[in-house]
């Protein structure tokens, strides 16, 4: 089993649980000397979450996952074109490894699905949305898009009847 920080999408179990079907919750995690933003550029034109180098510190949650689920991990991520697959060593003093932009943006807006995805997984895990409230998604113009259709098949698994609820 090796560690993962999730600090953005990822956090819902239910969606990470869908790429890779052996993660497994540790605890929550802090990473010092990272903060959260939505600079990176979507597939989809979106913002993404990713997590930039500064005088901050990130929350997240640290999963275990097989070795044999990293794969479709790295697939979903962009591994190696969006993002870059990174080792952190968390407050506690753990290694775990997540992903970082390679490329960041400014003035562009995550979807609204997006962002309830990570709200909902922040409430699912107890962590707070203070860092997130300045942040304003935009609605998705394609309500067909497969992001957007996983998206709220996840969040129907964490509970969610309706996907807007997490916002």
């Amino acid at each position: 089993m090796i560690p993962y920080l999730a600090y953005g999408s990822n956090l819902l179990t239910s969606r990470l649980a869908a790429r890779c079907p052996s993660a497994r919750v540790l605890g929550l995690a802090e990473v010092p000397g990272h903060a959260l933003d939505f600079s990176k550029r979507g597939r989809d034109g979106s913002a993404k979450a990713t997590i930039t180098e500064g005088d901050a510190r990130t929350q997240g949650v640290l999963f275990e996952i097989t070795e044999s689920d990293i794969p479709a991990l790295d697939a979903a991520e962009g591994a190696g074109l969006h993002y870059e697959k990174i080792a952190l060593t968390l407050e506690d003093g753990q290694r775990a490894f997540t992903y970082r932009a390679l490329q960041r943006q400014n003035g562009i807006a995550p979807f609204e699905w997006y962002l309830a995805l990570i709200r909902a997984g922040r409430r699912e895990h107890g962590l707070g949305l203070d860092d997130l409230v300045h942040v304003t998604p935009i609605p998705d113009p394609e309500p067909d898009r497969p992001g957007f259709i996983a998206a709220r098949e996840a969040l129907v698994r964490a509970g969610y009847r309706d996907w807007r609820a997490a916002l």
